[in-house]
């Protein structure tokens, strides 16, 4: 795609027996990320070591950067079809107000070099660049750079020092004994004349040591992170971006869904080398024809029909124990799937309590199941908290602990992403000078819903239900199978609605209402069973001394109720609760009450 492309097709070896790892290169802004990756690389792409223009002029990089550089296979990888392997370096930005470009990178990285500048040791954007590491890799290499700014005298003892600290720092992660390399990316500085790097050569060794075969699967559909676009004069536009899943050939067809268009593959390049083909894993650029690269900043590309665009979504969810916000049920929060980040809206739930398989986090989402409506999204369990507690209105889960938990997200525009492909949840509105993580959750794609109706068409199928109570007392008894409450509704509640409910007296009995008595809101209640003595015993004697109380008589005629007693209460008895409980689902449309 350069006009230098037949000099370097002759001189360079062919790429077919190379495996690409790719290795994203994360931390605080201004810890030397851009000077390692130059450092450590031989061939540029794309926007690597800031050549675009704002980058150069503020200083920090602004965009995903990509380079590379081949090394001979490691013998842990021997036998395998490789016989060298090239690593492909994904620069991060590292400024706070772009962590949605770095959660793009992230996705397509195998391995993670957290960058810390050890003059200054971990900071804000480093523990962000962390979670989202644990999110979505499984090895990292720490990088303690400038190390050239320590005093000469005790620069060992600093590199010591600060290496333990790390160690310390991410004992509890997925990343604990993890290597830490000590370099001095660029000596003396960013604009201090050209030096030699330090520590790169062993670095190089450690990475070599933490590659490992990535699954590769060029089976399925063709998906593919378009991370630039831009166009070449006489040859067309080019598309330069990381291969998901699947494998693209020159010549095949393929759909850009953001716009709803398709276009034929005119050729291809890796790191400035045609090819004929890419696979899962490789960093490639593509060229397409009659396609303005204004239209395309960064996104997907699949194979025509095979990427659905959704209006709204449900993912397994966990919280980020580092965010230290509450992730509210109904709340807003920036939504990255795929290369999108759009705001949209959140309702948690999870498993009734008695449902639930102990410590499993792996169950799958069914419309067949129920779930219970959670008012915020709960901490990971923790080995002391397993008790579930209650809200005394809603009675809705609120324990410290939790097993598999789910959302749905309700998007502000329609997505295009991959089934069961990562989403990560942020509060990007928070101060970026604040000194707190705003990385919120974190899940996967269970369903996808693509229908703009789905308000009237998918959710009243999602089983997700509140628990409502309401209580009120026994006024007196009319037989030993009948007795009146009161307390349980207004005055302008409209009881045929409640017709048929199952109540609980505080004395045990179980009953039905019946239907209204009289017009204050007092309702009469059949017991099937019968009333027990002794309820008919304490009923009667309060009867009695109500009727010694007051002569009055209350709008059904019979002595009314006196307002000290409690409801029928003597002074040896408390009063006799009565208790409604049911559910209601959330998403159903005619607001029916359910008892078990």
């Amino acid at each position: 795609m350069h006009s230098q492309q037949t000099t370097e097709s002759k001189m360079a070896a062919s790429t077919s027996k190379e495996l690409n790892f790719n290795i994203g290169v994360l931390g605080h802004v201004d810890s030397g990320k851009t000077s390692l990756a130059k450092a450590l690389s031989t061939v540029a792409s794309t926007a690597a070591f800031d050549k675009n223009p704002q980058s150069k002029e503020r200083g920090i990089t602004l965009d995903l950067g990509f380079s590379s550089f081949s090394v001979d296979l490691p013998k842990h990888l021997a036998g395998e079809k490789y016989d060298r392997l090239l690593i492909t370096l994904v620069d991060c930005p590292g400024h706070a107000s772009l962590i949605k470009t770095i959660i793009g990178g992230a996705q397509i990285i195998d391995l993670m070099m957290l960058v810390i500048d050890v003059t200054k040791g971990m900071q804000t954007q480093s523990a962000e660049c962390l979670v989202i590491g644990e999110i979505t890799c499984s090895k990292m290499v720490v990088v303690l750079n400038k190390i050239d700014l320590l005093p000469a005298q005790k620069k060992t003892q600093m590199i010591e020092k600060m290496t333990k600290k790390m160690l310390k720092t991410l004992e509890n992660t997925k990343f604990a004994n993890c290597p830490v390399v000590p370099v001095a990316a660029k000596p003396g500085g960013p604009d201090s004349p050209d030096t030699e790097a330090h520590g790169v050569d062993a670095l190089i060794e450690e990475l070599k040591r933490q590659a490992y075969l990535p699954q590769r699967d060029a089976s399925g559909p063709m998906l593919y992170a378009v991370d630039h676009c831009f166009s070449i004069r006489g040859q067309g536009t080019v598309m330069t971006g990381t291969m998901l899943s699947g494998k693209v050939v020159v010549n095949d067809t393929v759909e850009i869904p953001a716009l709803k268009i398709t276009r034929k593959v005119k050729s291809m390049q890796m790191f400035r080398q045609p090819v004929q083909s890419a696979s899962q894993g490789d960093r490639v650029g593509v060229c397409v024809t009659q396609f303005d690269p204004k239209q395309l900043e960064r996104g997907l590309v699949c194979t025509p029909s095979t990427l659905p665009t959704v209006c709204a979504g449900i993912i397994s969810v966990k919280k980020i124990p580092y965010f230290k916000g509450t992730c509210s049920t109904k709340a807003k929060f920036h939504v990255t799937m795929g290369h999108e980040t759009v705001m949209g809206r959140v309702f948690f739930f999870s498993l009734p309590p008695n449902d639930r398989v102990t410590g499993a986090t792996d169950q799958e989402f069914s419309f067949e199941d129920e779930y219970i409506y959670q008012e915020e999204l709960l901490s990971p369990p923790s080995k002391s908290a397993n008790q579930t507690t209650e809200d005394t209105d809603n009675h809705q889960v609120t324990s410290s602990s939790s097993n598999q938990q789910w959302a749905l997200i309700e998007f502000e525009k329609p997505v295009t992403c991959p089934a069961r492909c990562l989403v990560i949840g942020s509060k990007l509105d928070t101060d970026i000078h604040s000194n707190t993580c705003r990385l919120a959750f974190h899940g996967q794609l269970c369903h996808h819903i693509t229908d703009k109706n789905y308000a009237e068409t998918v959710l009243p199928q999602l089983k997700i239900y509140k628990n409502k109570s309401r209580e009120g007392v026994v006024d007196r008894m009319t037989d030993e199978y009948s007795v009146i409450g009161r307390s349980l509704f207004k005055k302008e509640t409209n009881l045929q609605a409640f017709v048929g409910l199952k109540v609980e007296l505080s004395t045990g009995e179980e009953g039905v209402i019946e239907g209204g008595f009289g017009q204050s809101g007092k309702y009469k209640i059949r017991i099937p069973d019968g009333l027990k003595p002794e309820t008919v015993q304490q009923l009667s004697s309060s009867g009695k001394k109500k009727g010694k109380r007051t002569g009055k008589a209350d709008d059904t005629g019979e002595a009314a109720t006196p307002t000290d007693d409690g409801g029928g209460a003597s002074s040896k008895h408390p009063p006799i609760k009565i208790s409604l409980r049911f559910k209601r689902y959330v998403y159903d449309t005619k607001k029916r009450m359910i008892q078990a």
